[in-house]
């Protein structure tokens, strides 16, 4: 796949089959409608192209909304990469491209830019200047400009937003294995290994401490969590605290991760980390030996929560 940072700097001779969309969460919803974009490009001998924009529209336009997605701008690319999307471009959302007519859009993103053979796109869907055009304009400029226009059902676009609707509850309410359940794929979250306070190491579960830069990164509920991450191409799994560790005093929130059998420095590493299973809530327990002897219980059973991962897939 080739990601592309604005439509400007695309380029396909061989025409494109186009769908247009947040796609947050790259759920199953989502998966359907690459697969027919895939399937109807490849059919013509065309190329599939996903249109998304960053930053959000509402970050722009609502500049107070607290928006929280499920995916950040990578790892949505990196999902519909492993869906094996021909191209896409994350067109820059500003002020002045939201002042855009339909028409112009239409013209200058879709034709000239993605040289656009036919657009994917959902009954309901909306765009131009005050989103003032509806999918009977497309059609009407599709036929003008030379492009089909293929309408994706009432049924598929409700399933599509109900299910991003219901991870995003699951995952504020700490039920992973709902919210895994609908994505098709575990939960991941990506970040970089920062130095912490290290009392886990002086507990004997060290662990690394992961930092999130992209602010409207949705992060779960707190509590703790089974994870697995690939570390030097090998999978590796462990336990996942999100919380304030009010044990020890904590005040700010913290993601970290205490892998099993595993010792390596990863401060300064970029790591993904994916969500499995919850295993209870964050607790303020009354001293520090406490805490340890529930870890410990949190490690048992992860440990046989993976070891039944581990026996389905023999």
């Amino acid at each position: 796949m080739k990601t592309h940072n604005s439509a400007h700097t695309f380029s396909s001779t061989k025409g494109t089959v186009v769908t247009i969309g947040t796609f947050d969460g790259v759920h199953r919803g989502h998966r359907k409608i690459i697969k027919k974009l895939n399937e109807s490009a490849h059919t013509n001998g065309w190329e599939s192209c996903v249109l998304t924009f960053f930053p959000h529209p509402r970050m722009v336009l609502q500049k107070d909304a607290n928006i929280k997605l499920i995916n950040t701008i990578d790892e949505r690319a990196q999902l519909l990469e492993e869906l094996g999307l021909d191209h896409l471009v994350i067109h820059p959302f500003t002020l002045d491209f939201s002042r855009y007519h339909a028409e112009t859009f239409v013209e200058e993103i879709l034709v000239n830019s993605l040289n656009a053979k036919k657009v994917i796109i959902g009954y309901d869907h909306r765009f131009g200047r005050n989103r003032n055009a509806n999918i009977e304009d497309l059609k009407r400029f599709g036929k003008q400009l030379g492009f089909e226009v293929e309408e994706i059902s009432k049924q598929e676009i409700e399933d599509v937003a109900i299910s991003s609707t219901k991870i995003r509850k699951a995952l504020y309410s700490g039920d992973i294995k709902r919210a895994n359940d609908f994505l098709g794929a575990p939960f991941i979250i990506n970040g970089k290994v920062v130095h912490g306070k290290k009392i886990g190491k002086t507990i004997g579960f060290p662990t690394a401490n992961l930092s999130v830069e992209e602010n409207y990164k949705l992060i779960p509920a707190q509590g703790v969590y089974v994870v697995q991450s690939l570390i030097n191409e090998t999978p590796v799994y462990g336990m996942m605290n999100v919380g304030t560790n009010p044990t020890v005093g904590g005040k700010s929130q913290t993601i970290e991760t205490y892998f099993f059998d595993f010792d390596e420095d990863l401060y300064g590493k970029s790591l993904q980390i994916q969500l499995l299973e919850r295993i209870r809530d964050e607790k303020s327990f009354k001293n520090i030996e406490e805490l340890v002897a529930a870890m410990k219980e949190d490690e048992i059973f992860s440990r046989a929560y993976i070891s039944k991962l581990d026996n389905t897939a023999v």
